[in-house]
C-alpha cells in the first residue's frame, strides 16, 4: 500500500465516488480517518470522471489508490458493513 507523510502523519491516496453524484474527490485518508487534500497546500480535487481522478493521482505522482465508494442508501437502510465503506486498493 502506498501512504504518504503529510504534516508527520502518514496519509492513504484516495478517490472517492458517492452514489447518486456525477463527480470523484480525490484527497488522501490520514491517520485519523479525515479526508484531506493531497499534500497540505491543496484542497481536495474534484474532478468529472473516474479517468480524470486516476490522471490527476499521475500527474502527482501516485500510482496506487484507494477507491471507495459511498451510497446514502447503505447508510439509510442499516447496512450491516461494520465500517460503513466499500473500498479497495487499485493501481493507477
Amino acid at each position: 500500500m502506498e501512504t504518504f507523510t503529510h504534516a508527520k502523519q502518514r496519509t492513504i491516496p484516495t478517490i472517492i465516488g458517492v452514489a447518486d453524484s456525477t463527480h470523484y474527490l480525490v484527497g488522501s485518508v490520514d491517520s485519523l480517518n479525515n479526508f484531506i487534500g493531497l499534500n497540505k497546500s491543496t484542497e481536495v480535487a474534484v474532478m468529472g470522471s473516474l479517468v480524470e481522478a486516476k490522471n490527476y493521482l499521475r500527474e502527482n505522482n501516485i500510482f496506487s489508490a484507494a477507491l471507495e465508494f459511498q451510497s446514502a442508501y447503505d447508510e439509510m437502510c442499516g447496512s450491516t458493513r461494520s465500517s460503513g465503506r466499500c473500498s479497495q486498493m487499485i493501481k493507477l
